[in-house]
């Protein structure tokens, strides 16, 4: 029995130790763990955050009449070029019956007035002729009879305005005639003829006849996510690209940072504006979309690393990376870094250009 349990002992110890050999053999045949290296290049960094929006006129003065009519006649069109008081349409006069009604009253009542001073007048000339008044009073009456005169005559002209919106002597500056109150592009007309619009006033913000801006004035403006909001401040470069003008990037400079966000789709944004520097050689159109990079820093033609291959010591929190000394022997150098991109960072002192700096990720040797 005795001899039959060391056999069985004997045997275990046999297996474990022709197990334990075949595993060092295994282990020892495979292909040693290799480490690939990259070298340090010259990189220019840009560290930027991203906003869309569009691109729109500094100033958009919108056109509108101070009298309500029918769009008679259209001077202008999208595109046009035009100067402060310029004609860009005329407007014919729907009369307000209550107030063309009114206004004929005023002139027969003017009418009556004027007949009772011009018989004043006349009598008042008969007796100062004969000697019975004096001059004084002749004077009175001439100046009531030129008063009734007067104001016959304006009621006629305010019956004409209410009527057809001018009058004679002033068609230059009637309130049918629209004219542009600034310089500028045309950039859009919303109205045809035939249109009824309505006036300008305290009630009412009318209808809009024209659009004008300075094309040369251009701003971006767009929104950028709360996360991204702080990085950035006022007189920041942008670098606009627009999607309807390809291999084109235009400077501008960020001037407005608005103090509230707004809710938009669950997260919060913020609207900011930039002045685009004016382009001779390029038009650019209102209104198109555009994308706005804002440059947080920038770093030129210096020496950077993949940031993949910066490690982080688990104490310090300094970064370092493996230099390789020998072949697939590294040394651990710490390194200062700069600007990063997300995919390159500048490293300031560590390491040089020559240097062969480890992959941590290891491949097999084929």
């Amino acid at each position: 029995m005795k001899k039959s349990v060391t056999i069985v002992i004997l045997l275990l110890i046999v297996v474990v130790f022709g197990g334990s050999m075949y595993y060092l053999y295994q282990k020892n045949a495979e292909d040693p763990v290799v480490y690939q290296t990259e070298t340090p290049s010259m990189q220019t960094i840009v560290k930027k955050a991203v906003a869309t929006g569009s691109i729109l006129p500094l100033e958009e003065v919108l056109i509108k009449p101070n009298i309500s009519g029918v769009i008679e006649e259209i001077y202008i069109e999208g595109g046009d070029y035009v100067k402060s008081g310029d004609l860009l349409a005329k407007i014919k006069v729907v009369p307000n019956l209550s107030a063309l009604n009114d206004a004929r009253n005023a002139i027969d009542e003017a009418k009556i007035n004027l007949d009772d001073q011009k018989r004043n007048y006349e009598r008042q000339s008969t007796l100062f002729g004969k000697g019975v008044i004096s001059k004084t009073d002749l004077e009175r009456a001439q100046v009531s009879y030129d008063q009734a005169k007067q104001a016959y005559a304006a009621a006629n002209k305010r019956y004409d305005i209410v009527k057809t919106g001018t009058t004679s002597g002033l068609s230059s500056s009637a309130n049918t005639m629209i004219r542009a109150t600034v310089s500028g592009m045309v950039l859009e007309v919303p109205v045809e003829v035939g249109n009824q619009v309505i006036e300008s006033n305290t009630f009412n913000e009318g209808t809009t006849i024209a659009a004008i801006a300075d094309v040369d004035k251009m701003i971006f403006e767009g929104k950028v996510d709360e996360s991204e909001v702080g990085k950035i401040k006022e007189n920041l470069p942008l670098e606009i690209t627009v999607g309807a003008i390809e291999n084109k990037v235009f400077d501008a400079v960020l001037d407005y940072i608005a103090p509230k966000g707004k809710e938009e789709n669950g997260a919060i944004q913020f609207e900011i504006k930039g002045t685009l520097k004016k382009s001779d050689t390029v038009f650019i159109r209102a209104g198109l979309s555009a994308n706005a990079s804002i440059i947080l820093a920038k770093a030129d033609s210096v020496l950077a690393l993949k940031e993949a291959l910066v490690q982080f010591d688990g104490d310090t929190k300094k970064p370092f990376v493996e230099v390789e000394t020998a072949n697939q022997q590294f040394e651990r150098k710490d390194v200062e870094l700069g600007v990063s991109d997300g995919i390159f960072v500048e490293v300031k002192s560590g390491v040089t250009n020559t240097d062969k700096v480890k992959v941590w990720n290891a491949l097999a040797e084929e």
